[in-house]
């Protein structure tokens, strides 16, 4: 089976629990457990100087430091897509409590994930990661799964953000910027990666059925079992 073959089946079945998750979380109500989910001591762990490098991006921050989600993500994957709106509502819910940090993994199957990867990286060097990184998901739709170059509508959504679009554009095209999103791929190999998303807590791969899933999981790590 070649990568790519790989993470396709891997993303196909990662949609399946994503769209379960997603409609858990747009039906309203509290969602119930599986019941099933293995807790993050019953597996191997990956290191976090692996998972969280010094220049990663961190969207969500808890000092303590008890619980902290890595997702591997591609912008212009629908399961990544699926899952943006649970992660968000996560991150609300545990303002303060949770660490939570964007890895880079586009795919080369799909056409514009990589000039993404770079739109939102050329973003975080003006300090507007988390912004672009909302902007892609919630546009996606709009210019996801497209054989043609996407860049103009990237440089469209860096304007709206209040970017210097001429350090944008510059920073989109330095080698420099490829060679960072590289640097998460390849730390994505290590740790297992073989479709996106992929989410690890405290170094520990982790595949959730539902919403409930991820929280049950949270709140394992902050009590510190």
């Amino acid at each position: 089976m070649t990568k790519n073959a790989k993470i396709t089946v891997g993303a196909v079945a990662v949609v399946v629990i994503i769209v379960a998750a997603f409609v858990l979380l747009r039906g309203g109500g509290s969602p119930q457990a599986s019941g099933g989910a293995p807790t993050t001591s019953e597996v191997p762990k990956v290191p976090m100087d692996v998972l969280v490098r010094p220049d990663s991006h961190k969207i969500s921050t808890a000092g303590d430091g008890k619980a902290t989600m890595v997702e591997f993500l591609d912008f212009e994957c629908e399961a990544c897509a699926g899952a943006f709106p649970a992660v968000e509502q996560l991150r609300k819910e545990y303002a303060g409590k949770l660490t939570y940090v964007v890895r880079y993994f586009p795919i080369d199957s799909h056409p514009n994930a990589h000039n993404a990867a770079r739109a939102a990286e050329a973003a975080a060097q003006q300090g507007k990661f988390e912004q672009m990184y909302i902007k892609l998901f919630e546009n996606q739709d709009s210019w996801g799964h497209s054989t043609e170059s996407r860049a103009s509508v990237f440089e469209g959504y860096a304007a709206e953000l209040g970017l210097d679009v001429a350090k944008f554009k510059a920073a989109v095209t330095d080698p420099a910027t490829a060679a960072r999103i590289a640097k998460d791929q390849a730390d994505g190999a290590t740790a297992g990666v073989e479709g996106t998303p992929s989410f690890y807590l405290n170094g520990a791969k982790i595949t959730p059925r539902s919403v409930q899933d991820l929280r049950t999981a949270i709140d394992t790590a902050l009590a510190g079992r």
